[in-house]
């Protein structure tokens, strides 16, 4: 579930195993360059957190963010 906290949405994913977490961040990282909108995340073994703001908005949620966040929210649903 994602969480608004300071201008941000954000979610920890946790994974199988460190495999299963960097498959989640490519196919991400393949979205995210689509919709030349990048998230501020980080990795260790098999969590993956996630921020998303804005920065041409002032680092703030805007309606990319919300998109982006849906999209990945498809990929764990698949």
């Amino acid at each position: 579930m994602w969480i608004e906290k300071n201008n941000k949405l954000t979610q920890v994913f946790t994974f199988k195993d460190f495999v299963e977490a960097f498959g989640f961040m490519t196919q991400v990282a393949i979205i995210a360059e689509k919709m030349d909108h990048h998230p501020n995340w980080s990795n260790v073994y098999n969590q993956v957190n996630i921020e998303l703001s804005t920065h041409e908005a002032g680092n703030i949620i805007t309606e990319k963010d919300k998109k982006l966040a849906s999209a990945i929210d498809k990929i764990l649903a698949k």
